[in-house]
């Protein structure tokens, strides 16, 4: 992979990171557009490093919550830090049982199949369209909703299914606040990427890849610097739940895959 090409792929995870609109998938069509031919464990780690810059960039954006919640577990108070941090170590625990279980399996989606990108991307607009038809209102994120978020975070491993529009859009139809929504699905996904980055450093992954040092670095800035500007930019529109369009917007992408996919592709 060249430098100017994960540069571009960096640059759409950064922005298609914060808004419900799959950056996994946005990631999968670009290297297809770009003729990517790497194997899906060396597609997979772009993709996981690309993630990990996004990561860094929502602990920069919400550092004042990151610190608090740090603080109140350090406390060890039963607090409202304290129970925030036990809603996203639940929240968690589904993502973790299909990403130890299922990892091969999943490794093989992220290889440019984008049919099955599309579809995802149907899905994620049709998630989207519900979730904008639910009311506002000012309730909280409970325990049981923060598993069943997870589940939901866990299926959006596929890619095509945006993993904030998922989180967000199942948040919402539990009728939560879709401001503490967007809080919350921000937040839960640091630990699971910086789990996965760790994991794959101890298991030697990272290590045996064949992709160059230089690629994986300048799309690891731009992701991170897109990422930084999309989020300070886009989370209040997030918040303000204007999903129908982004609904639009994936169906007309998804569309866009599948047709390209079935009359173009080689």
């Amino acid at each position: 992979m060249e430098v100017v090409d994960a540069v571009f792929l960096g640059i759409i995870q950064g922005l298609t990171e914060f808004l419900p609109v799959s950056s996994s998938g946005h990631l999968e069509i670009g290297k297809a557009l770009l003729g990517d031919k790497s194997i899906p464990e060396e597609s997979l780690m772009i993709t996981v490093v690309l993630h990990f810059a996004t990561a860094l960039s929502t602990m920069l954006v919400f550092r004042k919550d990151v610190a608090e919640i740090f603080r109140g577990l350090f406390s060890f108070k039963w607090n409202e830090e304290t129970r925030f941090s036990i809603k996203i170590i639940l929240s968690m625990i589904p993502a973790v049982i299909v990403g130890v279980m299922f990892e091969e399996e999943l490794e093989t989606l992220f290889g440019g199949e984008l049919t099955f990108v599309g579809f995802m991307l149907l899905i994620t607009a049709l998630l989207l369209w519900l979730a904008d038809k639910a009311k506002h209102t000012g309730k909280p994120v409970s325990y049981k909703d923060s598993i069943v978020i997870g589940v939901a975070q866990a299926i959006a491993i596929l890619p095509g299914i945006s993993r904030s529009g998922a989180t967000i859009s199942t948040s919402v139809l539990l009728g939560n606040d879709k401001g503490k929504a967007a809080r919350f699905s921000f937040l839960m996904v640091v630990p699971l990427i910086l789990g996965k980055i760790a994991k794959d450093i101890l298991s030697g992954d990272l290590a045996n890849s064949t992709v160059e040092p230089m690629p994986l670095l300048a799309g690891f800035i731009a992701a991170f610097i897109a990422g930084y500007a999309a989020c300070t930019w886009m989370i209040s529109l997030v918040r303000k739940s204007k999903l129908s369009y982004f609904a639009i917007y994936c169906f007309i992408v998804g569309t866009i895959a599948i047709s390209y996919e079935y009359f173009f592709a080689t």
